[in-house]
């Protein structure tokens, strides 16, 4: 502890008598000034033993005395050491009076006393105490470097919880906690989540001072533009010189485990291309020994395989698609979008609309994931992002709410655009992900092929992300609101609707109620109001404008998707 008035006073060689303001001597003394100034007040800064020996003072006058005293202690002065034997042979009265009104401690100073000796007292007790407090940062940065090599930072933050006599906590990049300790102080921690998220968007380092239940110090962990993870320092009051020392160990041993991370990170990102590159290869023997403890356990339970792209390539693929499907005349199906050829091992809250949602997405599931203890395998490819997660963990989970917060920041600016709630393209900046159905190594290859007919519909129909799933459980009609869709549809139609403008028959309707009945003359011809012969008519009419066989179940199929894309378009 720094000197006090109490240690000067019981200091054997100084020889000090206390003569007012006995009740306040345990406050902590910054330094010892002399000054026989009327008011030294402009030059005191709060914590001096102030020396004096009245030279400029009338100090018997009780009222100069009192305003004397009392600009002292709003100017901070803790002390006021008087020398006796020079100019006054004893503490005028005044001035004790005066002293003890106000509780500022007096103090008598004997003549043999100088006050450089005080000064001195001061200045080696200040020294001793810095040197205590040094020693004990050393000592505490050794043990919490101890804790960090054998426990992680779990073991670290309860070792600098100790050290300060108060509580830590560490979260990761998302705001979520990852180790606290004691354990009492989970749930404090708990709601400092939006205060860390204010935090991980300045630029790091960064801290703050957030007050409450106690005094807590939130600081940025990481080097780069965004955090990669904060920590948070719970005391009763602001940290000592000790307790200080033993915080920026810890945030320094904080950042560098961040930093060094890393390099392995890269090379478990290598490792996981590799892994995923024999699985989509059909070599599941091969990528279980290779995925040995990282990734073994994902192996041996089902998994889902997550495919996410950048906006700015779904947006561009999207069109290929498109022109491609124009092209041919053909109708391009979920199954049938995305990529050919995929090479995607060759090489993957509230969301921040600045950063790459690629990135986002990355540092979500693996920070669910680690939260959960699950193994995950985040694999980047360019403009896409790859991810094995278990099946109904908490890294799938993370996904399908990310994906969720993606959609409402989207509904948020098509409302302040003044736009419906209809889905729009995607944008570049935007994330489209498509999820494939739960599958084991065996069905890697099957798994990603279902996650990126999952990606094609998500990116045709707006949405963030499709489950697999849906597809099978879900219509095909959806699919036909499709700008190369509805080209086909024009197309095959064409020539029926010009023949129903020359008002010699209305061949779109009969079409449309003949295949609506399965070729049943009678219920169709019921429900156009005409005789069976009529409607019979007006088929073979069909075929002869079509140049093609009502007979084939493929020239049906056409028919009747083309005309439900024209009616999905509301024509």
């Amino acid at each position: 502890m720094p000197p006090t008035l109490a240690s000067l006073v019981h200091h054997s060689a100084l020889k000090l008598t206390v003569r007012a303001g006995a009740d306040h001597l345990d406050v902590p003394v910054r330094w010892a000034h002399p000054s026989e100034l009327a008011d030294p007040v402009p030059y005191m800064e709060g914590g001096e033993l102030l020396l004096i020996t009245a030279l400029k003072l009338d100090a018997e006058d009780p009222e100069a005395m009192r305003r004397y005293v009392r600009r002292l202690v709003g100017a901070g002065v803790v002390g006021l050491g008087f020398a006796v034997g020079l100019h006054y042979e004893e503490i005028p009265e005044a001035l004790v009076d005066a002293a003890e009104g106000e509780g500022l401690p007096l103090l008598e100073v004997p003549r043999r006393t100088p006050f450089l000796a005080i000064s001195k007292a001061v200045s080696a007790a200040i020294a001793a105490d810095q040197y205590r407090a040094v020693t004990a940062g050393f000592a505490a940065q050794r043990e919490l470097t101890r804790k960090a090599l054998n426990d992680g930072p779990e073991g670290l933050v309860a070792a600098l919880a100790g050290q300060v006599d108060g509580w830590a906590a560490l979260y990761d990049a998302s705001g979520a906690v990852v180790a606290v300790a004691p354990e009492w102080a989970e749930r404090r921690a708990g709601r400092l989540t939006a205060e860390v998220e204010r935090l991980r968007d300045r630029p790091a380092p960064a801290s703050a001072v957030v007050g409450g239940e106690d005094r807590v110090e939130l600081h940025s962990l990481g080097t780069g533009r965004r955090a990669r993870a904060a920590l948070a320092v719970g005391t009763a009051a602001a940290p000592g010189t000790a307790e200080r020392y033993a915080v920026h160990s810890a945030i320094a041993l904080l950042t560098l485990t961040t930093e060094r991370s890393r390099p392995l990170h890269a090379a478990e990102q290598r490792l996981g291309a590799a892994v995923l590159r024999m699985l989509l290869a059909g070599e599941s023997d091969h990528a279980r020994a290779v995925a040995g403890d990282l990734y073994g356990e994902l192996l041996d339970a089902p998994f889902r395989l997550i495919l996410a792209e950048s906006g700015s390539a779904s947006a561009a693929r999207a069109r290929v698609e498109g022109e491609a499907a124009a092209g041919t005349g053909g109708v391009v199906t979920a199954a049938e979008g995305g990529r050919a050829n995929p090479t995607p091992a060759a090489a993957l809250a509230v969301v921040d609309p600045n950063a790459d949602p690629l990135g986002q997405l990355a540092e979500v599931v693996e920070a669910a994931a680690a939260r959960a203890g699950e193994a995950v395998l985040v694999v980047p490819d360019g403009e896409r992002l790859v991810v094995l997660a278990v099946d109904g963990g908490a890294a799938v989970a993370a996904c399908g709410e990310f994906a969720v917060a993606v959609e409402a920041s989207r509904a948020a600016v098509r409302d302040s655009a003044g736009g419906g709630p209809a889905p729009a393209p995607v944008e570049e900046e935007e994330l489209v992900v498509g999820l494939s159905a739960p599958a084991g190594p065996v069905a890697a290859g099957a798994a990603f092929k279902q996650a990126e007919q999952a990606l094609s519909v998500a990116r045709r129909r707006g949405r963030c992300l499709v489950e697999h799933e849906e597809l099978a459980a879900g219509s095909v009609l959806p699919l036909l609101a499709d700008d190369a869709v509805r080209a086909f549809a024009d197309g095959m139609l064409r020539a029926l609707r010009e023949h129903d403008a020359t008002g010699r028959g209305d061949l779109v309707a009969s079409l449309r109620a003949w295949l609506s009945r399965h070729g049943q003359w009678d219920a169709a011809a019921a429900d156009l109001g005409v005789h069976r012969h009529t409607l019979r008519y007006r088929m073979r009419r069909v075929e002869e404008i079509l140049g093609r066989s009502l007979d084939d179940p493929d020239v049906r199929m056409e028919l009747w998707l083309a005309l439900k894309a024209t009616a999905a378009a509301g024509e």
